[in-house]
């Protein structure tokens, strides 16, 4: 459990150009906080003191808007539109391609994948949760996914506590956050002076034996333990504590059903948003003079029409239906495949849904308190 005594150091706030610095030099493409487009991204920096400081956020449903922290901070953000998820599962991929020649003999070949070495500098707690569970989808024994495989060996996370959760928040009551313990190389808490570090993996021990940092005192990690607690304490949204297996699966014929499908858009930007979905199609693009075409693997969602075709028929018909299968899945038949619920209370999908459709009061709805909180 993150911090522990006798393995956490101490780096100053004026230092963190070192850390930067020292990932830059073992050779890692390092990517931190930026604001494109009005949201935080995770973009490249070009020198070790790029990091910005100052950012923050504002969250509410429908709603987000970068702001600024008064004290400066380097990681006063709750969180931006995408997680871990786009690093090692990319949203648009070829994966083989095939070539006709002069003779009309085709050939096939596979694409590999080129995955720079990438540091992600400021991931929290809830994006290494649903990582765990990316992982367990595309790295399952005797059937792992090369091109994610290639990029997910590539990164060094570099994980934050979440001092200032955004209003949309629920991962103290998924269980998933706010303080990382694990799935870092590197996990960093933020206080007022400079960071409490600790290692998480063998590449991110090399690191921090590099740094040559002070051990943190024990007033640091009081410090660390009381700022994550008052982070759980602050978030007003949660699912039930309890396994929410059998919760929505009894309930397909519940009229809110109706009720949410009469608001939802059908955008598909909740499943967009979502570190944890997996959902993608595979599309065959034909260069114009025939001979050669491209096998891609696209993000796709479950809020599609042709998401759900079958041969002569469509199982979801309908934004009900569409919706139904989301939420049932996600927070339900989830525990059949991975052995716990496909929500890690990241929020993204209240902040992005331009409906305002919250996740935590639709499954309240259905369930009318009758899963034990």
């Amino acid at each position: 459990m993150f911090p522990r005594t006798g393995r956490a150091g101490f780096l100053p706030l004026g230092e963190m150009p070192r850390l930067v610095g020292e990932l830059m030099r073992l050779g890692y493409e390092c990517l931190g906080p930026t604001v494109e487009n009005g949201a935080i991204a995770m973009r490249g920096l070009a020198t070790a003191d790029a990091l910005p400081r100052g950012l923050k956020t504002e969250q509410e449903k429908g709603t987000y808007r970068v702001t600024r922290d008064p004290a400066n901070r380097y990681f006063a953000w709750a969180n931006g539109p995408q997680g871990i998820r786009p690093h090692a599962f990319a949203s648009r991929e070829s994966l083989w391609r095939v070539a006709r020649d002069t003779g009309g003999a085709l050939s096939f070949e596979p694409v590999t994948v080129d995955a720079p070495k990438q540091a992600l500098i400021g991931v929290r707690a809830c994006d290494l949760a649903a990582l765990a569970i990316q992982d367990t989808h595309f790295l399952r024994g005797g059937r792992v996914d090369a091109h994610y495989a290639a990029r997910r060996a590539a990164l060094f996370l570099v994980a934050v506590q979440c001092a200032e959760p955004a209003a949309t928040c629920f991962c103290a009551s998924t269980g998933d956050g706010p303080t990382p313990v694990t799935g870092y190389d590197l996990a960093l808490a933020e206080l007022a002076e400079g960071f409490v570090v600790e290692a998480g993996s063998e590449k991110g021990q090399a690191v921090f034996d590099g740094l040559n940092l002070p051990p943190a005192s024990d007033a640091q990690l009081a410090s660390v333990r009381t700022q994550g607690e008052a982070a759980a304490a602050a978030q007003t949204r949660s699912l039930p504590a309890a396994a929410l297996h059998g919760a929505l699966m009894s309930r397909l014929d519940h009229p809110r059903w109706d009720d949410v499908a009469a608001r939802c858009l059908a955008c598909t930007n909740c499943t967009l948003v979502c570190p944890t979905c997996f959902c993608h199609a595979e599309v065959d693009e034909v260069a114009v003079d025939g001979d050669t075409t491209e096998h891609a693997r696209v993000w796709d969602s479950c809020f599609g029409e042709a998401h759900g075709h079958l041969h002569g028929f469509n199982v979801r018909p309908d934004v009900r239906t569409r919706y139904r299968q989301w939420l049932t899945h996600k927070l339900d038949t989830w525990h059949d495949q991975f052995g716990r619920s496909g929500c890690v209370g990241c929020g993204r999908c209240i902040a992005w849904c331009p409906a305002g459709i919250d996740l935590t009061e639709e499954f309240a709805a259905l369930t009318a308190g009758e899963v034990a909180a």
